[in-house]
């Protein structure tokens, strides 16, 4: 059974800080290598960082699978879609539907919203995501390069998908 729980407790950041350092490391290194990885840990998905967003008006969720949590999902109302700035799962947890799941989530959220498509960012070289993605029926819209400081950049595709309300 694959729950969403929303993140609203200091206990809620810390498990969601847990599982980027897990997740990312295992992921993301092979991708963009450690020194990004622990910059954007440390920048971006710290327990410190994930409280600021949350502040300023992101989405968090626990996603547990049989009450553990395996992944965390982030995304922000940007004027008429849900940004989705964060899909990620636990490796052990992949191809259970999971990601799939996740989405559907975020749709339904952002129905009630009366919001008309999801969007998100992928890394240009993560090729079984961007398939995923794809599968969903997101389309490449646009090819960015970031700066987001400490000499590194984030080289991006974004994804759209229409959602209807």
């Amino acid at each position: 059974m694959i729950e969403f729980k929303k993140v609203g407790s200091l206990s809620d950041f810390g498990t969601v800080e847990d599982l980027a350092k897990k997740i990312w490391t295992e992921h993301y290194v092979p991708i963009i290598g450690q020194d990004q990885v622990s910059y954007m840990l440390d920048h971006i998905q710290s327990f410190k960082a994930i409280r600021h967003q949350v502040r300023e008006g992101a989405k968090y969720y626990i996603i547990l699978s049989d009450y553990r949590p395996v992944g965390y999902l982030s995304y922000e109302v940007r004027e008429d879609d849900a940004f989705i700035s964060k899909i990620y799962v636990d490796a052990s947890q992949r191809g259970k539907g999971i990601g799939k799941k996740a989405i559907e989530f975020t749709e339904k959220e952002s129905k009630k919203s009366s919001l008309k498509a999801l969007s998100l960012s992928v890394n240009k070289h993560n090729e079984v995501a961007r398939e995923f993605y794809k599968k969903n029926g997101f389309k490449i819209i646009e090819d960015v390069v970031v700066d987001i400081g400490g000499g590194f950049v984030m080289d991006d595709y974004i994804m759209r998908k229409s959602i209807s309300v």
